[in-house]
């Protein structure tokens, strides 16, 4: 999705032109050349982590006017878009949608696989040549260095010589790192732990600007250490399935997985900063902190474009807790789309209305929890690793006379020691 602004709507009309221009007379040399001319002064470009396109359709008529109903009403909705690789996960998600290819070329193959090279077990965006920019622990020693092409970051950078600033934001290190490409400026994090900052890598400055500093002083973090319950009526929440059930987990300390939810670590506001994570209040805050990163680093203020790339990750983490039919997700989206407001307000008075270029997508979906599914009749189950690695083991022995020929297995894909 994206917000038609002058921007892109010249972008379209560019491609028309350029189409049309082998079948019919060349138009009006000026206007060809405003259009050639014409370009926004800030892209920014929104994942949401683990969004299914159905989220949009089902919790619309809960979205107010100035957050995806203003996507959808003013911009361009493409419906039928599909990662072509699969299983889809958050590493290679957010590289795909940057890179514009798939993982066999781009390098990122998961959030962790196994290096046969190195004969050793990585992560997409770890890198211990570089050490932590604002925090004494190691969450900060990371880089893009096993992303083996560009990104759309890198070629704006490249296009500008440099001067077009590149900055990438979200919760988890690789929801920053691999967007923000091999030349961003900078790329920040969330480290939650008893520090609640936002961090970075050695990999884009040696120390933290005094902005990030003083946000991370503001106890804007602390706020949202707080209990979470419904924005709205829990009543009028028809979209998402029971709210008491037993295919949801549970905060450390609860015994029920319905709202009101308080456990002690949310409510703490000293210790486990992580929780916020799993809340939609980490949202929130990563909208906070890309509203600073907007003003502070006069992000679109002149007229060599810029780049601001944010992911919203709490969407993943709620999911993964609650699953995709849940209270929890309906309402984490519900506040979603006022952040969502709120960060095209900073920017229609920031940069100015018609003079930027958003997008939206997701890095990937999520499916209904297996055993719901069951229990409403529905064919479905889960995996059994341990039986089927038994099994398999079973089958090399007849067919090959050893297991030995399987080096590992990782990222659901099996390494061979040799060729067969």
């Amino acid at each position: 999705m994206a917000i038609r602004l002058r921007a892109v709507l010249s972008a379209i009309l560019i491609s028309f032109l350029l189409s049309q221009h082998s079948f019919s007379q060349r138009k009006n040399k000026v206007d060809d050349d405003v259009l050639l001319r014409s370009r926004p002064k800030l892209v920014v470009g929104i994942v949401v982590n683990r969004m299914r396109y159905d989220y949009l359709t089902r919790f619309y008529d809960q979205f107010d006017e100035g957050g995806f109903k203003r996507m959808v009403e003013e911009g361009f909705n493409c419906k039928n878009n599909h990662f072509n690789y699969a299983p889809t996960s958050t590493g290679p998600g957010h590289t795909s949608v940057y890179t514009g290819t798939t993982p066999a070329t781009h390098g990122v193959i998961g959030n962790n696989w196994y290096d046969k090279e190195n004969d050793v077990e990585v992560y997409c965006a770890s890198d211990d040549r570089y050490d932590s920019v604002g925090t004494t622990s190691d969450a900060g020693q990371m880089s893009p260095h096993r992303m083996t092409v560009t990104t759309v970051t890198d070629e704006l950078r490249l296009n500008t010589q440099m001067r077009g600033k590149t900055i990438a934001i979200a919760l988890k290190d690789r929801g920053a790192v691999l967007p923000g490409g091999h030349t961003a400026n900078a790329a920040y994090w969330f480290y939650g732990g008893n520090e609640g900052k936002w961090i970075t890598s050695s990999y884009y400055m040696d120390a933290l600007p005094k902005w990030v500093n003083d946000f991370n002083s503001s106890r804007i973090a602390q706020s949202y250490k707080k209990g979470w319950n419904t924005l709205r009526d829990i009543n009028s929440y028809i979209e998402s399935g029971v709210d008491d059930n037993a295919f949801e987990g549970l905060f450390e300390g609860e015994t029920a997985s319905s709202f009101p939810h308080n456990p002690q670590n949310l409510l703490d506001k000293i210790n486990d900063f992580e929780i916020i994570k799993s809340t939609p209040y980490g949202n929130s805050l990563t909208a906070d902190f890309a509203i600073e990163a907007l003003k502070q680093e006069q992000l679109g203020q002149d007229d060599i474009t810029d780049f601001l790339a944010i992911s919203f990750s709490s969407t993943d983490y709620v999911g993964h807790m609650f699953g995709v039919n849940s209270k929890e997700v309906e309402d984490t989206y519900i506040r979603l789309d006022l952040d969502l407001a709120r960060l095209f307000k900073a920017l229609d008075k920031n940069v100015g209305e018609g003079e930027y270029t958003v997008f939206l997508t997701a890095d990937h979906a999520a499916i209904d929890v297996p055993s719901y599914l069951i229990s409403a009749k529905i064919p479905a189950g889960y995996v059994d690793y341990n039986t089927s690695n038994d099994r398999f083991s079973e089958f090399l022995k007849y067919k090959y006379g050893t297991e030995e020929i399987v080096k590992n297995y990782s990222n659901y894909q099996f390494f061979l020691t040799i060729r067969l």
